[in-house]
């Protein structure tokens, strides 16, 4: 009798064994068929995403902006002419009348004028010019922007390609899964008709197809919503169904510990901003001193009319030419207020300035142990698969002596399986947080 038992489970395990290496065949040609079906690269999706996103758009047309004021600035030293007609017709019309010499008319009842009027700024004591320079500061800033806009785009375009990337992988595990617990089902009903198997068994693995299978069914909505969001960032309709390829070799930023904030003031558009912002806002400053200086303009006007004696009918040339000048000498206080604003608003700057710096500091040194952290997860994970599958081939050989069940070897068949997916989300969250540090200290990401 212990013998034909024993028979049956050398032939049990030989059943299981090609089984299990279908399955591993099957997880060779699963990675092969990834490997042909994958089509968007982390490089790629980042570029398409910054190339159409509106809030990119927003931004550059914000420069464009800025271009536009800068030339309205500049024509502050433009001349403005323009041309005026008019035409007018006057009663009752005074005349005098002298014994003697007649009536004398002294303005036509018909008024004709044409004229040709020039107005030029000849010195406004350095206005436009600094007009001119806030525009350009104005600019400056709107294309650090731009590129603040960018990295932020690009760095949740990261997130979502990884999310998404786990959950392919999530899925394409879990389609394994079931099709080994659905072959070890078909196997052990067989086993259970020549009375090698219990019911427990079979109803235990009926409970663990149906846990896989809800599980798989929240990883597939988890999918659509990150296919949607990751359409929404490219710009894709949201009948696409995108795949990402596995990317997850990032290098490291190869900064020294010592220098790292240093590097980072340097290069975050924080940073740069808040000094631009200063400048401007020292700029406006100068500006506001300049509002109570004088203004010196040439006006002249060339043209025609009638109306000048002797003959009033006849349209005669003219013209005026003078020099202006405007002096302010009291204003009510206004300019003396609106530096005190001006002075508020650069100290001010200065306070966002080290706020700004503190942020930084803070971002730099918690990426930076998010980094470190994920590294020895990664490592970890790494020793801990081994584990599972040394685990996996100590169960083979307790199964063959009898000491074991189906079901324990199929439970640390799937351990395996589990801990390859942990170990996925390790190393995608080791990239992610790289990506995160060169973000922390300024570095481009697209």
């Amino acid at each position: 009798m212990n013998n034909q038992i024993n028979k049956k489970s050398v032939f049990n395990v030989l059943i299981l064994f090609i089984f299990l290496s279908g399955v591993v065949d099957g997880q060779s040609k699963t990675n092969q068929s990834r490997s042909l079906t994958d089509s968007l690269s982390i490089n790629n999706v980042i570029k398409q995403v910054i190339s159409n996103y509106p809030s990119v758009k927003i931004a550059e047309e914000a420069i464009n902006n800025a271009e536009s004021r800068i030339n309205l600035a500049k024509t502050g030293y433009n001349p403005v002419v323009d041309v005026t007609a008019s035409f007018a017709n006057l009663a009752p019309v005074t005349k005098l009348s002298f014994p003697g010499l007649g009536t004398f008319q002294l303005y036509p009842d018909f008024n004709y004028s044409a004229s040709i009027n020039l107005q030029q700024l000849v010195y406004d004591f350095g206005r436009t010019r600094q007009n001119v320079a806030i525009e350009n500061e104005g600019k400056a800033i709107g294309e650090q922007s731009l590129g603040q806009v960018k990295e932020k785009l690009s760095l949740y375009t990261v997130s979502n390609f990884y999310a998404l990337l786990y959950v392919q992988a999530a899925i394409k595990i879990k389609d394994e899964q079931l099709a080994a617990l659905n072959e070890h089902l078909q196997y052990i009903e067989k086993v259970l008709a020549t009375g090698s198997a219990t019911e427990y068994q079979v109803l235990t693995t009926k409970v663990k197809i149906s846990t896989v299978e809800s599980q798989k069914v929240d990883l597939i909505a988890a999918q659509k919503s990150q296919q949607a969001a990751l359409n929404s960032l490219m710009g894709n309709s949201n009948a696409a169904s995108p795949v990402v390829k596995n990317e997850l070799s990032v290098a490291a930023p190869a900064i020294q510990s010592d220098s790292i904030l240093s590097y980072a003031y340097h290069n975050r558009d924080e940073v740069l901003i808040n000094e631009r912002k200063t400048t401007l806002a020292e700029l406006k400053f100068g500006m506001t001193k300049l509002q109570n200086k004088p203004l010196l303009n040439l006006q002249a006007t060339g043209g025609a009319k009638n109306g000048y004696l002797p003959d009033l009918a006849k349209f005669t040339p003219n013209y005026v030419i003078g020099l202006g000048l405007r002096v302010p000498i009291f204003d009510g206080m206004k300019n003396k207020y609106t530096l005190s604003q001006a002075q508020s608003a650069i100290t001010t700057l200065a306070y966002e300035a080290d706020y700004t710096k503190r942020t930084i500091s803070n971002e730099v040194y918690e990426s930076e142990a998010l980094m470190s952290a994920a590294a020895r997860k990664v490592t970890q994970t790494e020793l801990q698969l081994k584990q599972a599958q040394k685990a996996y081939s100590l169960a083979e050989i307790s199964f063959k002596s009898g000491v074991i069940t189906n079901l324990d070897l199929l439970d640390a068949n799937t351990s395996v399986s589990e801990t390859s997916l942990m170990l996925l989300k390790a190393r995608i969250d080791y990239a992610g947080s790289i990506y995160k540090l060169k973000a922390a200290l300024g570095e481009r990401i697209y």
